[in-house]
């Protein structure tokens, strides 16, 4: 049932679990009648809740409305989990432009131009390490020695709460996960350091090592994939992160481990999921039953209201000539044309071979300029309408401003095409004619089942595989690190609109490939230090 944390999100536990860690991470509890441990934990699903709070540090911003946040000083809308990772990850690329440049922090990235004062990089930052917080808060209340001091002697709820402590530790690798990514360090703490530990600045090879023993040890204990209530995680997704860690390994390690990839890979391929019969069926408001969806950020227009993702591109696909919001489950206005395409990533889909290609159509051309010379017009460029708050049968959300509509953290296409890099690569385990039936079948789906776009070995080519991932994986938070393994976001081999600043962009420079660490939280915690460039 896709409403399974929902119901329980707004809790007083999320406050509680940060409000030892308020000092490191400047967080601000928003409500002043928060209960002791033991009082909380004292209540008749206390533990469940717990868990809750944990996973919906990955939507929520506060405990109260939309626009709380249980972050002081920073901005709901800065400080959302997913619309962070995706502001990180697509807008600093060739695939989308925000035309509102006087939202703070907006302009630098997508014309990479940032600083380490930019507020999105501390809302990330201190979004990631409230996960950290509240994961560690979780396994110190659930320690053998505490559930005993509290009378918990159910043998059902003991393996529950095991169970539970398992994907709290996942949680917290994917956190680490996305600190090693962006910022390429992180201040290293777990639940064995005290109250207010500043931890230890931690490198990129020392949190792989971590975040990969971790992993490694939690994977037999987690439910089996797809056998998990939706919304929580099971050994697909654990791997899943395993699997991006390798196929990144070059970058963050400087050790190529291809073959390693697709030894998870096989695992989460062979493990039942299926591509959906329509790919738009991915991005719809009851995407929760897409047979390929591994693990989303869970969304609901009425019990989880936040502006995270999903509500952002939603709402910002209707266009300012279009008002085709209607369409997409929102006001008929939208945001008025708040974001375009850029050019390089529309012709992607030019040529014969995608005349019929279903994720083209998704691409609104009518009068508009594929040029954007200007990003403060908003009639200028392409729009999208790959996100829908919208049911698969037609069925708008309930709510026309906040959505409905999950964010496809990974999914089964995604491995597909993990799969058919590592192949071309040369990793061992795989397979060139495995990686062309991977492809085709997503290129048949998108054909509705014509095999007419399908492509032979030879056209399995590095270049190839890149854009395939643009025109099967754009909006979904992967393109950034994508062009970083490619060698293609750095430099100026590759260039698109207004990467530099410049209309048709220029290179950058290579130190851009991590963020810079926020200056407030090298303020809070002197073990931290700047990444070079910054």
């Amino acid at each position: 049932m896709k409403n399974m944390f929902k119901k329980s999100i707004y809790l007083l536990g999320l406050s509680l679990a940060l409000t030892s860690c308020t000092k490191d991470l400047d967080v601000l509890p928003e409500d002043d009648d928060i209960f002791t441990a033991e009082a909380f934990y004292s209540q008749p699903g206390a533990y469940e809740r717990a868990l809750a709070g944990v996973y919906g540090n990955l939507s929520l911003t506060g405990t109260q409305d939309a626009g709380s946040s249980f972050l002081q000083g920073i901005d709901a809308g800065t400080s959302q989990y997913g619309r962070c990772l995706w502001y990180l990850q697509n807008l600093t690329t060739d695939e989308v432009i925000w035309s509102y440049e006087n939202d703070p922090g907006t302009r630098e990235l997508q014309r990479t131009i940032w600083t380490a004062n930019n507020p999105i990089f501390l809302g990330m930052f201190s979004r990631t390490m409230a996960e950290v917080a509240l994961a560690n808060e979780f396994l110190r209340q659930t320690t053998p020695a505490k559930l005993s001091s509290r009378g918990v002697t159910d043998a059902t709820q003991l393996s529950n709460i095991a169970t539970y402590r398992q994907e709290v530790r996942v949680l917290r690798a994917l956190a680490y996960y996305n600190m090693m990514d962006l910022f390429g360090k992180a201040p290293f703490v777990t639940e064995n350091d005290p109250l207010n530990f500043k931890g230890p600045e931690y490198n990129r090879q020392q949190l792989f090592t971590y975040i990969e023993n971790e992993l490694n040890a939690v994977i037999p204990d987690l439910k089996a994939p797809r056998t998990n209530v939706y919304g929580r995680l099971d050994q697909a997704m654990a791997r899943m992160i395993l699997a991006k860690m390798y196929l990144n390994a070059e970058v963050f390690i400087g050790t190529p481990k291809y073959t390693e990839c697709v030894a998870q890979l096989n695992q989460v391929i062979g493990a039942g999921y299926t591509l959906s019969s329509n790919y738009f069926n991915n991005f719809t408001a009851d995407n929760h039953i897409s047979p390929e969806m591994i693990f989303s950020l869970q969304s609901d227009g009425v019990v989880t209201q936040n502006f995270g993702p999903t509500t952002v591109m939603i709402n910002g696909q209707v266009g300012s000539m279009e008002s085709n919001g209607v369409s997409l489950g929102v006001g008929a206005g939208g945001w008025g044309g708040a974001l375009r395409l850029r050019k390089q990533f529309v012709q992607k889909f030019e040529g014969s071979a995608f005349a019929s290609d279903a994720r083209k159509s998704a691409i609104l051309a009518g009068s508009r300029n594929i040029d954007i010379t200007d990003i403060a017009n908003r009639d200028q460029g392409y729009i999208l309408a790959k996100y829908k708050n919208v049911s698969s049968t037609g069925i708008a959300g309930p709510n026309s401003t906040f959505v409905d509509t999950d964010f496809p953290l990974f999914r089964l296409a995604d491995a597909y095409l993990m799969y058919a890099e590592c192949a071309v690569r040369g990793a061992s385990g795989a397979t060139l004619a495995q990686a062309v039936t991977y492809v085709n079948a997503l290129r048949e789906r998108a054909n509705n089942g014509n095999s007419s776009a399908n492509i032979s070995a030879a056209d399995l080519t590095l270049d190839f595989i890149l854009d395939e991932r643009s025109r099967e994986l754009h909006w979904e938070g992967h393109r950034r690190q994508d062009l970083i393994r490619f060698n293609k976001f750095t430099g100026g081999s590759y260039n698109w609109a207004w990467k530099g600043n410049g209309v048709n962009g220029i290179a950058i420079s290579n130190n851009l490939k991590v963020f810079p660490i926020p200056t407030n939280s090298i303020a809070a915690n002197p073990n931290l230090t700047q990444n070079p460039g910054y």
